[in-house]
């Protein structure tokens, strides 16, 4: 047996449940003091400290960041932009995508389309020359977009 599999608290080892349960209370609030979390998880402060120290050296956890709340997310349109493009053309059409400042994710993907891009624009106009100059890329054979009305859940920092 792995070691690994025997002590969780090795940097290589697998999150156990405390580590995800740690996660999703950071998730929710990144700020939260680690007295908070040790009481909320119900272990000693120094079990957090040790856990966070151990999540970051170890790559799972990468950074805390700022989110734009309401009012700043709520000025912005989001879309979802399925992208199919033409046989060697993805190396192109990747580098070109990752020069707009709206593109916020983009991955390959399985199915319908070979790349799923998340854009996010200050106006519909904005984003209607957007999808625009992306059809326009040379290699872009299609693409699909789906503008987000409202977010359900939101997990990602």
């Amino acid at each position: 047996m792995d070691e690994t599999q025997v002590n969780p608290a090795l940097p290589g080892a697998t999150p156990d449940d405390l580590d995800r349960r740690l996660i999703l209370l950071l998730q929710a609030n990144a700020r939260e003091s680690t007295a908070l979390l040790a009481r909320k998880l119900g272990v000693a402060r120094t079990t957090v400290v040790a856990r966070l120290a151990r999540l970051e050296a170890s790559g799972r956890i990468v950074g805390y960041t700022a989110r734009l709340g309401g009012d700043e997310a709520g000025r912005s349109v989001q879309a979802f932009v399925g992208i199919t493009v033409s046989p060697k053309a993805g190396r192109e059409v990747v580098k070109r995508l990752s020069e707009l400042p709206e593109l916020r994710q983009l991955a390959s993907v399985s199915g319908e389309f070979d790349y799923m891009a998340l854009l996010r624009a200050d106006t519909t106009a904005r984003l209607d020359a957007l999808l625009d100059e992306i059809g326009e890329i040379d290699g872009v054979l299609r693409t699909n977009s789906s503008v987000v009305l409202a977010l359900r859940v939101d997990r990602q920092t």
